[in-house]
């Protein structure tokens, strides 16, 4: 019997987060991914080097690759460093791959990366989250829907 996964993330330190991802895409399921990273990488991201601004996750056969982060390269790798753009293997369960292949080809959905970040057991993990992305009116109407529940939310302690 498996053990129930957490409702939120363990996230002990967070290395890159994508803030813009959740104002360009309606954000509609996230998942947890293990990254398979060389050595170099490792001790890049553990000093807080590394950005996913521009990336994005893509489903190749029966395996989830992260195309176009950057980690740069290590300051003490010699020759050993990585290459800083190159795509990494996300570590996902075989039916969660089955899901998002699903929801790519048939519902036009992006996979976009949120977070990376090291868990409480200094695994380095990635939140990568099924989104589908907003027009212009859209996101014009996230932000007056945002704007709203703040002035309401005043409104409610002032006046409450």
């Amino acid at each position: 019997m498996s053990r129930p996964k957490p409702a939120t993330f363990d996230k002990k330190k967070i290395v890159a987060e994508n803030r813009r991802a959740r104002f360009d895409y309606a954000v509609d399921t996230t998942y947890e991914a293990g990254i398979v990273l060389t050595g170099t990488e490792v001790k890049s991201l553990r000093f807080g080097e590394g950005s996913i601004a521009e990336s994005y996750a893509e489903v190749k056969g029966d395996e989830v690759w992260l195309v176009n982060s950057n980690i740069p390269e290590f300051s003490h790798g010699n020759r050993f460093n990585h290459e800083p753009k190159r795509p990494r293997k996300l570590l996902l369960h075989e039916r969660e791959i089955n899901k998002l292949h699903g929801a790519v080809a048939r519902e036009g959905m992006t996979l976009v990366p949120l977070t990376v970040y090291f868990n409480g057991q200094g695994r380095a993990k990635v939140e990568l989250a099924l989104a589908k992305g907003r027009k212009a009116h859209d996101k014009r109407e996230h932000l007056k829907e945002r704007d709203w529940k703040r002035e309401a939310g005043r409104i409610m302690r002032d006046h409450g």
